[in-house]
Parts: C-alpha cells; structure tokens; sequence
C-alpha cells in the first residue's frame, strides 16, 4: 500500500525552522510536536542554513571553481582597466603637446 505524501506550505515550513532556531530545542522533538517526520523537518533545517550562508566555511567544489573562474575574469578586467587609463593619459598628454 502506498503512502500519500502530505505538502506544507511554505509558512508551515518557514515556522517549523524558526521554532528550531529560537527555541533551541531538538529538530526531533519539534518534529514531534509538530506531528512531521524529523528527516523532513533536519532537511528544511539544513536548507535555511544553507540559504543563510551559516554553512562550516568551507567552499564546495562547484563554490571553488567559480571563486577560481571569478578572480581570473577580475584579474582580466583590472588589467584591461588599467590599459584604458593610460591610454586615455596618453591621449589626453597628446592633446595638450598640440
């Protein structure tokens, strides 16, 4: 027999999170409490965590490669910058010498 899956909204889920974070109690027994299953609740828990960066500090792969991807284009476009202000000082000494 197939169980049906129940859906919370997202104000359920939202208030589920709180009650975890500002209470201080186990996500199991707000679960509990709650009448959810605690893996459900731990999930939610974990992706709010996640969306507010209280992650371990550690970057992810994916996090890296894109840190790595975004200094080398930065690197690239203060180099170009820099070009763009001497030659424009050039123009502007070449302007002036006439």
């Amino acid at each position: 027999m197939a169980e049906t899956r129940r859906k919370f909204d997202r104000d359920f889920r939202e208030g589920a999170v709180r009650l975890v974070r500002e209470t201080g109690k186990p996500i199991a027994q707000v679960a509990r409490d709650l009448g959810i299953n605690s893996g459900t609740l731990g999930n939610w828990v974990n992706a709010d965590e996640r969306r507010r960066g209280g992650g371990d500090g550690v970057l992810s792969e994916d996090e890296r490669a894109e840190l790595a991807r975004l200094r080398k284009e930065n690197a690239e476009l203060a180099m170009r910058c820099d070009v763009l202000k001497r030659s424009v000082a050039l123009w502007v000494q070449d302007a002036m010498g006439r």
